[in-house]
């Protein structure tokens, strides 16, 4: 049986989208789909979709907020994500990271440079907007970070940020994380259930 494919559009400033990430193993292993990881760009994608995150759209209703901060508590506290610290440096400008996960993807180092970032981003409570700190973290995972930034700034690999947003849109996105199981869209970590529940609708009639 061909394993299905599921797409996960992420941004690295997104803290549900890590916490999906977290997740995202265990649903590999209990239903043998394989989730390719899409790098989109959030601030693009908003923008595109005339959306804004959260804490923009409900700034004004704190009741709102209070529950999405609860919300996030119960996931954490459910799926045992223990490491997860929320970023005191957010919201952060991710084009340079997002620009270093295609270029990751050129190198052949992109799932060490996902788990790398995400650990800086959402664990260590870095502030993954500054170039040095960047470099450093990296570094300090073990990865190339002077061949990352440097293939960053390489017009094809700023083209193909921009293609990877301009495509999710068109195919209905409007934040991250956002999953595809074939046409099927879900939004959210709390969708990765119905996404799961997807995949063995896949399985049984193959389409």
């Amino acid at each position: 049986m061909t394993p299905v494919t599921v797409q996960f559009m992420f941004d690295f400033g997104s803290p549900n989208a890590y916490l999906s990430h977290k997740v995202i193993p265990e649903i590999e292993a209990r239903s043998g789909a394989r989730f390719e990881y899409v790098p989109v760009l959030l601030g693009g994608l908003f923008k595109l979709a005339n959306n804004r995150s959260p804490m923009e759209a409900y700034a004004q209703i704190p009741k709102k907020l209070a529950y999405e901060r609860l919300e996030m508590r119960r996931f954490v506290r459910k799926h045992r994500v223990t490491a997860f610290k929320f970023n005191p440096h957010f919201p952060i400008n991710t084009l340079p990271i997002m620009r270093g996960a295609v270029a990751a993807q050129q190198l052949g180092c992109f799932e060490r440079y996902v788990n790398a970032v995400y650990a800086s981003m959402w664990e260590r409570e870095c502030n993954m907007a500054d170039p040095q700190i960047v470099a450093a973290e990296l570094s300090a995972a073990g990865l190339e970070a002077q061949a990352i930034l440097a293939a960053s700034q390489e017009p094809d690999v700023k083209r193909r940020l921009i293609e990877n947003t301009q495509d999710a849109y068109d195919r209905g996105a409007f934040g991250s994380p956002i999953f595809f199981v074939g046409d099927e869209m879900f939004f959210g970590k709390d969708r990765l259930g119905e996404v799961e529940e997807e995949i063995a609708q896949v399985h049984q009639h193959p389409r």
